[in-house]
């Protein structure tokens, strides 16, 4: 993890800068493809994956050494064409788990919140599920296994197959001519994300899209069909922690609801988007019928909001760079004080942006359960270096006032019509 901690030190940097690249050329053009808060919440997405992806709370990496010594069939040198094959079985054992993600229930709560925002572009690439690696992706990875891929191969590909998909979310470049044959595209990505019908559940590879065409699962981008993006129930949030689990708390509710046995198991592996016939009267969702009539989540801010917003987002950005830079350092004390700043911050500042009413009160224990814990645990979290102490306890007094600031003029929350 101290490896992936320093790609991450690297790559990080490369992607803001792509994506304030990206901004910079849509305000140029006057076609602009980010909105304020919709940015800074794909941006805090990225940040809760990485948070659970580097503190290795997952399986997949972790159990392919299991598969890999019991299954292996052959035992290749190590060799450019290992290389390939590895990066194949990669590409294919992700295609399947994106593909299971999009067909069943449960597995829906895996990856919803990719597809949670209303815009499309570089920052909707970073919004990742913190729940990623929590399913059963490691049975698409066991044809690398019977080919005998090393797992430290499989833990070098990894990362970079996920950071090669992230160039094609964007809106600004056209079709590509002949790689439009071999390899996933912008035009073929936007497709992923629209919810048009012509579109919904299409192009599901990542790097080639050899499988989609294959599978059945290829769609065109076509120019009389413009794309709308973000998801058929609309998460009507900023807050990327909630919308997490929220298809989870869909389903605990529709299993809790329903009258019938045989649903409240069968709910789980039914095709995303089913429903036990008596709770969709009885527990009514809000599911987009006409897409090109939908409204965006956009609930209206002042200049302090985004101040408030824009604060908070600067000082996350120092507090990870700390984290990365030192984390062979760190105790698991340090590390898990860390995941707790990190995670409670976004879960705050988003939720006030929303407007929830409990939002500012959670702010304020927030503020309080930081303070103390600086204070008066000394010993056990954040001690290796005291400026640090020192520049976190100088963070929670300037949230205390800006949360003083802000509590009056918390914004309205003001969901979206559904049509």
């Amino acid at each position: 993890m101290d490896t992936y901690a320093n790609i991450l030190l690297i790559t990080i940097p490369i992607f803001l800068v792509l994506i304030t690249i990206e901004i910079s050329y849509g305000v140029w053009k006057n076609d602009l493809k980010h909105s304020y808060m919709d940015t800074i919440s794909s941006l805090s997405s990225g940040f809760t994956n990485l948070m659970v992806d580097i503190l290795g709370l997952g399986i997949i990496i972790l159990s392919y050494p299991f598969f890999y010594e019991r299954l292996k069939v052959i035992e290749l040198e190590e060799s450019i064409l290992l290389y390939f094959i590895a990066f194949v079985c990669v590409d294919f054992a992700s295609y399947c788990h994106h593909r299971l993600k999009h067909s069943i229930n449960i597995f829906w709560n895996m990856h919803v919140i990719h597809h949670s925002s209303e815009e499309f572009n570089l920052a909707c690439a970073l919004r990742q599920s913190i729940t990623n690696n929590l399913g059963i992706g490691i049975l698409f990875v066991i044809p690398a296994a019977l080919l005998g891929v090393p797992p430290q191969m499989i833990s070098i590909l990894g990362p970079l197959h996920l950071f090669g998909q992230f160039w094609y979310h964007t809106r600004h470049i056209g079709k590509l001519g002949w790689l439009e044959y071999v390899l996933v595209t912008p035009s073929q990505h936007r497709v992923h994300h629209a919810i048009n019908k012509e579109y919904i559940d299409k192009n599901l590879a990542a790097i080639f899209c050899v499988w989609d065409r294959a599978f059945g699962t290829f769609q065109e981008e076509l120019d009389d069909v413009p794309c709308v993006y973000g998801t058929l129930k609309p998460v009507q949030t900023w807050n990327p922690i909630l919308i997490n689990f929220q298809h989870l708390g869909y389903l605990i509710q529709d299993a809790w609801h329903t009258s019938n046995i045989v649903d409240k198991l069968k709910i789980w592996f039914m095709p995303t988007g089913w429903r036990p016939t008596d709770v969709v009267n009885k527990v009514p969702r809000n599911v987009v019928k006409n897409v090109y009539s939908q409204e965006k989540y956009k609930p209206k801010y002042n200049l302090l909001h985004k101040v408030f917003v824009s604060f908070h987002f600067l000082i996350l950005n120092i507090v990870l760079y700390i984290f990365l830079s030192s984390f062979a350092e760190l105790r698991l004390s340090d590390k898990t004080a860390y995941l707790f700043l990190i995670f409670s911050t976004i879960f705050s500042f988003s939720s006030i942006m929303d407007g929830f009413k409990w939002s500012i009160s959670f702010e304020f224990v927030r503020i309080v359960l930081g303070i103390l814990i600086i204070t008066f645990q000394e010993e056990l979290v954040l001690t290796y270096n005291p400026s640090i102490s020192i520049f976190l306890f100088s963070y929670l007094i300037i949230s205390f006032i800006l949360n003083l600031l802000i509590q009056k003029s918390v914004p309205a929350r003001i969901l979206q019509e559904i049509s």
